[in-house]
């Protein structure tokens, strides 16, 4: 797996590469995380790559010229172009693990007003949002997409089982987690997880599950199944 994020922000890409569990991963090869300067592939003599729209309205967009010599440099047969713009449909853990299968991602952060129409009929394969808000720059929304992508890799977290109990990992929020001590300032572990018993400790964990995502994000439950689990797990455990 390899992403390169066209960017006019190099800094911001050269840190998080370097940091962190996303940091090990590109250190130790388990995949590669590079970035373009669009500014290399402008040929004004500023380096200019944005302009006004046509049609008035405020604000600059990103040029054609620079984005096509850039992506005709770096894409290869076997590249997804992804294009960072509310527009987008929603980022989520479900198009995380999709991506997850694409061997070459090259990610477009939106700046300014957007990027030319032409740019993303010419290249772009999908155009995605990490959420209804606005942001300066779609640098950290790249990087947000190359973490969540990232870590589904095999071998970037240290078990397989950490992405598999997480949260929207399997439509439910995460159940609360304690550590030692087992009791501080009056706040106690709950009983059951030092009970030993392992398929009891299983339910709760679903059964919380099941309760803070029935109470935060309703809108994830779409098994009628679930509903019923918990109905059932509620009679010994709530």
């Amino acid at each position: 797996m390899k992403f390169e994020i066209i960017t006019l922000f190099p800094e911001l890409i050269e840190v998080y590469a370097k940091n962190g569990i996303i940091g090990r991963a590109v250190e130790n090869k388990l995949f590669e995380l590079e970035y373009v300067l669009l500014r290399d592939y402008s040929e004004d003599k500023h380096k200019k790559v944005d302009d006004y729209p046509y049609g008035g309205g405020p604000g600059m967009l990103l040029r054609p010229e620079p984005m096509f010599r850039a992506l005709d440099a770096i894409k290869k047969h076997n590249s997804y172009i992804i294009y960072l713009s509310p527009k987008g449909s929603l980022f989520n853990q479900n198009k995380a693990k999709e991506l997850s299968t694409k061997e070459h991602i090259i990610l477009i952060p939106g700046h300014y007003e957007g990027i030319d129409q032409r740019i993303i009929d010419k290249y772009v394969d999908e155009e995605i949002s990490v959420g209804d808000y606005v942001l300066t720059s779609g640098e950290l929304p790249a990087l947000l997409i190359v973490d969540a992508v990232g870590r589904l890799l095999k071998g970037v977290l240290g078990s397989e089982e950490s992405s598999k109990e997480e949260s929207h990992s399997q439509n439910l929020l995460e159940y609360p987690q304690y550590t030692r001590p087992e009791s501080y300032r009056g706040l106690d572990v709950p009983e059951i997880l030092l009970s030993g018993h392992h398929k009891n400790i299983e339910e709760w964990r679903l059964f919380k599950a099941i309760e803070i995502t029935l109470k935060r994000r309703p809108d994830m439950i779409k098994d009628k199944g679930i509903i019923e689990k918990y109905k059932e797990l509620a009679k010994k455990y709530k």
